[in-house]
């Protein structure tokens, strides 16, 4: 049975489970769906109609561990709970910690873990960094959701930091030294677990043991510490610290292998402690952390991806219609002389019944728009492929003045024709060639627009640039929005005759070419989200002033689900 919906839902009549962002409201159907997003690096979640409250689990980046017999890195802050409140139809930054970096000397301790947070309603703290072998107080471990090991019997860091109820990790181990000949490095604590201080008879000590997490449906560690680095010096067998379950890395060896291992990313875990070898060596780094959310939904039936990300199927659907726009091209910067060419747009591709696997999880791929002068990202679900619209062409001159080819081809300068667009070759066309240049090789040089999903791009005259072709109209999200217009070409002041006015951006989120009358040489952006070519950069002869290109639009991906 086909499931319908209002504007920018998301749905499923079971169990969906999309990861990264999404612009989703209402539902039609009865009961209720269990949602799963994860978040593996910085997004925006839209808050879906009728759910107020999520489960969630949010890790923060492990820490670096220490330089030279260095302390482990401390996991990340682990806080897990239910029933934190939201308001449906708000946006929310999910931000995704990144790990601390290793010491590389031991002038600076390992670096802290960087915080991951829900919006403003919940933040875990940055694992602490392991302290290293120099002098004090760099021995000493550092602070944060887990504590950083210690070096030279110097204490480990204090987890829970700042403090949390349930607490979000544990405090580091204390260091070891004999105070002539060796010294080793503790490992850093995990969420489940504070690391064991060092001694003789342990050598450098493994890393706390993280936590579990069946929020995603599968249960995970997080949040271990990394192990302690050795010294060559120590009792046999001067092995580093083993890594705390949970995505810690290894403490480097004093004999055997000496390099430190790094946290895993998106467990939170912390890095290795460094190794001395005779040699000081440096600390590893630590693994980004994560957010997951998990709530209960209306029935469901439109998803909007507006970037990549990965996403489970419901277990009830069978079929997807689908929308995959690429990433436009961008426009470059005018060239002494010429305007150039518009970008084209991303490829257009868009279908119905395909044929998916429920339970299955796919990662969506939503291009980005191309910087100034380059090709734009594909886009991708499934067994669909956009292409990302090819570059204006007026980068360098020669063969740089042709436009690039792509799922919609840029535009191109002086008398070059557009490049290719639908390529590479879909049925039906993804995309169309991009306009010709024109220009009288002394005067004036004018640029081509950027192909459009519907239509090419315009071709140049001696009088104005080239227009963006238009895009082509999608109601899949409920609403009626034109996507993939090409930019537009840049304009030319010229020697002789009336000033040449950039072209039109496509209708579709392409970006407007710059003039060649001031101020407005500068070109305009591809719209995010829809996949618009920027706009290529107009000239002005005096003074002589290279407008700016406009980077390509992102592109985006939009799926309705039914049984």
């Amino acid at each position: 049975m086909a499931i319908h919906g209002y504007p920018g839902q998301i749905i499923s009549a079971n169990a969906p489970i999309p990861f990264g962002s999404g612009i989703w409201t209402l539902s039609t159907l009865k009961g209720f769906s269990t949602v799963v997003q994860i978040f593996n690096a910085t997004s925006t979640w839209v808050c879906p109609e009728g759910v107020t409250s999520v489960e969630y689990l949010a890790v923060a980046g492990g820490a670096g561990g220490g330089c030279s017999a260095g302390g482990g890195g401390g996991g990340g802050g682990f806080r897990t709970g239910s029933g934190l409140a939201v308001i449906p139809g708000t946006s929310y930054t999910i931000t995704i910690g990144s790990g601390g970096s290793g010491a590389a000397t031991t002038a600076v301790r390992g670096s802290n873990g960087v915080d991951s947070s829900i919006g403003s309603l919940l933040v875990s703290a940055g694992g602490g960094g392991g302290g290293s072998g120099g002098p004090a107080p760099l021995t000493t471990g550092l602070s944060g959701g887990s504590g950083g090991g210690g070096v030279n019997n110097a204490a480990g860091g204090s987890g829970n930091t700042p403090a949390t109820s349930p607490s979000q990790g544990n405090n580091g181990g204390t260091g070891y030294t004999d105070g002539s000949s060796f010294g080793v490095g503790a490992g850093g604590a995990g969420a489940g677990a504070s690391s064991i201080n060092a001694s003789p008879s342990t050598g450098a000590t493994a890393g706390g043991a993280g936590l579990t997490s069946a929020l995603s449906g599968a249960g995970s560690y997080y949040s271990g510490g990394g192990g302690g680095g050795s010294h060559n010096g120590a009792p046999a067998p001067q092995s580093g610290g083993a890594g705390g379950i949970g995505g810690g890395g290894t403490g480097g060896a004093g004999g055997g292998s000496p390099v430190a291992i790094t946290g895993v990313v998106n467990t939170g875990g912390g890095g290795g402690g460094g190794a001395y070898t005779g040699s000081e060596l440096a600390g590893a780094a630590g693994g980004s952390g994560i957010v997951i959310l998990r709530y209960q939904q209306p029935g469901v039936t439109v998803v909007t991806f507006n970037s990549t990300t990965t996403y489970t199927m419901p277990t009830n659907v069978a079929f997807a219609d689908y929308l995959v726009v690429a990433g436009g091209g961008g426009g470059p910067d005018a060239q002494n002389g010429l305007g150039s060419a518009g970008g084209g747009a991303g490829g257009f591709r868009t279908g119905t019944g395909l044929a998916v696997t429920g339970g299955s999880s796919y990662t969506i791929t939503v291009g980005n728009g191309g910087a100034v002068g380059v090709v734009g990202g594909n886009s991708t679900f499934s067994s669909i492929t956009s292409n990302g619209g090819g570059y204006g062409g007026g980068i360098s001159g020669g063969s740089g003045n042709i436009g690039g080819n792509g799922g919609s081809g840029g535009g191109s300068t002086s008398t070059n024709s557009g490049g290719s667009g639908n390529t590479p070759s879909t049925s039906p066309s993804q995309g169309n060639n991009g306009g010709a240049g024109s220009t009288d090789a002394s005067t004036y040089t004018t640029g081509g627009g950027g192909g459009g999903g519907s239509s090419v791009g315009g071709n140049a005259s001696s009088t104005f640039a080239g227009a963006g072709g238009n895009g082509l109209a999608s109601a899949l999200s409920g609403s009626s929005i034109t996507y993939s217009g090409g930019g537009g070409g840049g304009g030319d002041t010229g020697t002789s005759g009336p000033s040449r006015p950039g072209g039109i951006g496509g209708l579709g989120g392409g970006g407007n070419g710059g003039s060649g009358t001031a101020p407005n040489q500068n070109a305009t952006a591809g719209l995010a989200n829809t996949g618009g070519g920027g706009g290529g950069g107009g000239f002005l002869r005096t003074p002589a002033t290279q407008g700016t290109g406009g980077a390509g639009g992102s592109g985006v991906v939009i799926l309705r689900l039914y049984s």
